[in-house]
């Protein structure tokens, strides 16, 4: 099932099931909170960054949600890029809500029954309930102490992309827009872009967004490619989707290479 190349990108592969590293990006003002959760059976931790002018309006948001949200993950980098988008008025305000991780690779990997998928991450199926604390635990939460709108978005790279594609063709409804960065479709034998039409075959009557990217990498990029062309085909009239190849971006620069225009385009859409 996996080639050479699958093989030799074991390291980056294994590195994605742990928490991500820091980084160097400046630490936005933002509110900090934990959360207490029965489905994934321990204490979560959440960022959350609202526009500079929050306080001085009575509007309602929309609210982009994101796995790998920790201060020392991509909070800070996307609550950034959020606010200078929303600052050239390139994208709507904005509440960016961010999830720290504790077992990433648990909580992001759904079923699989490829033994070998153990070596990079737990065959627990996690991210059914790291889902349903963000659906049932978490939103509910966030819609009772913030000002929100029905709107709701989800975005992530690798690990986190596969499961921004697991949300959408399992629960498409949780999300109004779903944006996803070199998905980790390789996982379970490439399930999700295998199983792709059958899913789209039961999608909701709800219209929904989808922006997603793949990289140089040839294990994710033929399966991203792959999923496009069955998009192409079989996709539902209210399933409006983009599909940026970038062949010049590696899986570690393609998250920064395309968050804006992949924002730009989602959040914009259906406004």
């Amino acid at each position: 099932m996996k080639t050479l190349l699958y093989y030799s990108f074991l390291v980056l592969l294994a590195f994605n099931c742990t928490n991500k590293p820091g980084n160097s990006d400046p630490i936005p003002k933002h509110d900090n909170f934990t959360i207490n959760s029965q489905f994934v059976n321990e204490e979560r931790v959440i960022n959350v960054w609202v526009p500079e002018n929050y306080n001085a309006i009575t509007d309602s948001l929309p609210v982009l949600y994101m796995p790998d949200g920790g201060i020392k993950e991509d909070f800070p980098h996307i609550a950034n890029t959020v606010s200078k988008l929303i600052a050239s008025k390139s994208i709507p305000p904005t509440i960016l809500v961010g999830i720290e991780n504790t077992e990433r690779g648990r909580d992001l990997t759904g079923f699989s029954e490829i033994k070998d998928d153990e070596q990079y991450c737990p065959l627990t199926d996690g991210a059914k309930n790291f889902r349903a604390f963000i659906t049932q635990e978490l939103m509910p939460k966030i819609d009772n102490e913030y000002r929100t709108t029905a709107k709701k978005g989800l975005i992530g790279e690798s690990l986190a992309g596969l499961f921004v594609m697991e949300t959408l063709f399992l629960q498409p409804e949780a999300f109004d827009y779903y944006i996803a960065m070199d998905p980790s479709l390789w996982w379970n034998n490439h399930y999700l872009e295998r199983k792709a039409s059958d899913y789209l075959k039961q999608f909701p009557n709800k219209d929904i967004i989808l922006w997603f990217a793949g990289s140089a990498v040839e294990d994710i990029s033929i399966h991203t490619n792959n999923l496009a062309k069955t998009l192409e085909n079989d996709h539902p009239n209210n399933l409006i989707w983009n599909y940026s190849n970038e062949p010049n971006e590696e899986h570690s620069t393609i998250f920064r290479a395309t968050k804006e225009k992949a924002m730009i385009w989602a959040m914009n859409k259906n406004e």
